[in-house]
């Protein structure tokens, strides 16, 4: 078969910037693919063809249409997994398939809904502990909270603070790590040799160690907590089978990962556009208002703050946490005029994709009511903000109601303004927000 892969960057420029590559790919990406096309190819000696899109249908054609045929890559079932488990977002094929119908489950979307008086009670001792004298960095924030949300959704109050916050720390050691492996794999040797491999493998026996006497303690309780931990317990697969106490740690270690971090970043990135654009924040604050005078519980109050919904959407576009994805072809294929040879890395930024002005009016323009239901059905084909086929992020009814609770309880308490600075990212595993200051003034209460 005669293999076509689109025009290619030249390995040596990628070669020659590839420490700042390393620190920042989306210039790079914007600028090739500004410069060669929607889609463009690097023949790398480490990975071989890499090709990167932000064409939608190819990206469709890899995650839905022809999904089959694209599994995760070794970057994520390999590298990825050694330090965050074998669980939904690193496994592939028969494996991966066994534990999404497994798990699916307790991710309906009624289930979530029983969690919310959970997710919103953590969100009001987190929004209540936010000091409201001068500027703060917001992400701290927004990570405590997020985090305290997972962890109370998950476990609810079988697990010691003091003993949360080392998981805390150990998770975010690991993802730090993790990105300089992959961006810089020809120091392989050098972080063997430094003993830096040999420090995070020791962090994730201590994260599992940590999983797996929580799982015991639960499982000696007679209690029910009502959380996502009991609800993965009394799972059977449909031999009537329940998970391994390994198998439990791998999908908890990810939701952490998948679920805390990149909730953060969307809070953080939702905020600042909130606060950098007054007459859209005057709305949302006036929804809030509105919502709040009718005295409504949690769940009802998420049904009354669409256009909340609607701007938390709106930075997910501008500002995606999963900012890219990849696949790797199983067997030879073809979309458009492409021929890609079997084991070929397929990478979408979703990041360009939701900036490409192909799809979107003024894509860098803040606007959240291309999110109204009448805009909807025009822009839905190219908003990948949870991913999508199969493979859609299971969390993303939790992390739409944890967004929209946290977004109103804090416009509920806080008037929020913010500094002059433009928005700056660092694309790690998830796409985080960097040097964002907010600050938070006390709203009068009426009498």
């Amino acid at each position: 078969m005669k293999y076509k892969y689109p025009d290619k960057v030249p390995f040596y420029k990628f070669l020659i910037k590839s420490s700042t590559i390393a620190k920042n790919p989306i210039p790079f990406h914007k600028k090739w693919f500004n410069e060669v096309g929607d889609t463009f190819a690097i023949k790398s000696p480490f990975y071989g063809h890499i090709v990167l899109t932000r064409d939608a249908v190819l990206t469709k054609h890899m995650l839905q249409k022809n999904h089959k045929v694209y599994h995760k890559s070794k970057i994520q079932t390999t590298y990825l997994s050694k330090y965050v488990g074998y669980g939904l977002l690193t496994s592939s094929g028969e494996y991966w398939l066994k534990q999404r119908r497994l798990i699916q489950p307790a991710f309906h979307k009624e289930k979530i809904q029983n969690l919310v008086a959970i997710i919103n009670k953590a969100v009001i001792e987190q929004v209540n502990k936010i000091n409201s004298e001068g500027f703060v960095e917001l992400y701290p924030i927004m990570n405590e909270l997020a985090f305290e949300v997972v962890a109370k959704s998950l476990f609810n109050f079988s697990a010691e603070k003091d003993t949360l916050k080392r998981l805390q720390f150990i998770i975010e050691k690991l993802q730090l790590f993790i990105v300089k492996e992959l961006r810089m794999p020809y120091k392989k040797l050098w972080y063997t040799l430094t003993g830096e491999i040999k420090y995070h493998m020791k962090l994730v026996k201590e994260s599992r160690s940590i999983i797996n006497a929580i799982i015991e303690q639960r499982r000696r309780s007679e209690e029910e907590h009502d959380d996502l931990l009991d609800m993965l317990l009394s799972a059977k697969y449909e031999d009537g089978t329940h998970m391994s106490n390994n198998q439990l740690i791998d999908e908890i270690l990810i939701l952490f990962v998948a679920g805390h971090e990149t909730t953060a970043n969307a809070l953080t990135f939702t905020l600042k556009l909130l606060a950098q654009n007054k007459n859209i924040l005057k709305q949302v604050e006036t929804e809030v208002v509105k919502a709040n005078d009718k005295n409504l519980s949690p769940l009802q109050e998420l049904s009354q703050l669409d256009y909340t919904k609607c701007c938390i959407e709106e930075s997910l576009r501008l500002y995606p946490p999963a900012w890219i994805t990849d696949r790797v072809n199983i067997e030879d294929d073809s979309i458009n005029d492409y021929v890609f040879k079997k084991g070929t890395i397929i990478g979408t930024s979703i990041y360009e994709l939701h900036r490409n002005s192909s799809y979107w009016d003024h894509p860098e323009l803040f606007n959240p009511s291309r999110f109204f239901e009448e805009n909807r059905k025009d822009i839905m084909p190219y908003y990948m903000p949870f991913g999508a086929g199969p493979r859609l992020c299971i969390g993303n009814n939790f992390a739409m109601y944890e967004m929209i609770l946290t977004v109103n309880a804090i416009l509920k308490k806080f008037h929020i303004t913010t500094d002059d600075k433009p928005i700056k990212v660092n694309p790690l595993i998830t796409l985080k927000p960097v040097d964002v200051n907010i600050k938070f003034s006390l709203r009068e209460r009426s009498t």
